[in-house]
């Protein structure tokens, strides 16, 4: 059977031959989760941090060769680099919960309770992301937020997906254990399915628990 094609391949496509309509649809697709990734790295500079890399990528899109995948990555690495000009001008300071909330608008039709709690939800699970050792924080930010595959945030990174999937098993495992210290081994582990999935359709995957500091 056939897999249907990617809806970012289209736009994608579309995009590189001038469709500005495709550009927003990446744009749409891709920024929040972007936004999330510069936050983790440079806190409040997060939203200019972001603005300047896809005015880049605006500029270079047509220069671009890959897949929808590949794409994504290069927008990470884009912003990652951006984020690391940046840091080199700023003082960097911790990011609290109450620094993310500017990540959360939605439409004022929205439920207010149900904003509330998802809006909190996010803060809180960002800002114990964010609390992680810098190289696990960034797996888990790129594996499970922006979500790449291994390899792909290994190309972000300039590490081996092997090393990725370490720092990102690390994280995950320290995530789990403080929020549910009675949890399955499975869960401990950080064994996330959706991770699991993304790394066998890029063909690196790995089941086996991560050993030594490959």
């Amino acid at each position: 059977m056939t897999e249907a094609p990617d809806a970012t391949e289209t736009s994608l496509a579309a995009a590189q031959s001038g469709d500005h309509d495709a550009f927003a649809e990446l744009y749409r697709e891709l920024q929040p989760k972007l936004l999330r990734y510069a936050v983790g790295l440079a806190g409040q500079d997060a939203e200019d941090i972001t603005a300047e890399a896809w005015l880049q990528i605006a500029r270079d899109l047509a220069t671009f060769s890959g897949s929808a995948d590949a794409f994504r990555g290069w927008a990470a690495r884009i912003v990652r680099n951006r984020a690391l000009d940046h840091a080199r001008y700023r003082a960097r300071r911790p990011v609290e919960p109450a620094d993310l909330a500017f990540l959360l608008e939605r439409p004022a039709d929205s439920d207010t309770a149900l904003l509330a709690a998802e809006n909190q939800s996010t803060r809180s699970a960002l800002a114990l992301i964010v609390s992680l050792p810098h190289d696990q924080a960034e797996a888990v930010l790129l594996r499970t937020v922006v979500g790449l595959d291994a390899a792909t945030a290994g190309d972000v990174l300039g590490k081996r997906a092997g090393a990725v999937r370490v720092a990102a098993h690390r994280g995950l495992r320290t995530l789990a254990e403080r929020l549910h210290p009675d949890s399955s081994p499975q869960v401990a582990a950080g064994t996330d399915p959706g991770i699991r999935d993304r790394d066998r359709r890029a063909g690196t995957s790995d089941t086996s628990p991560p050993h030594g500091n490959e």
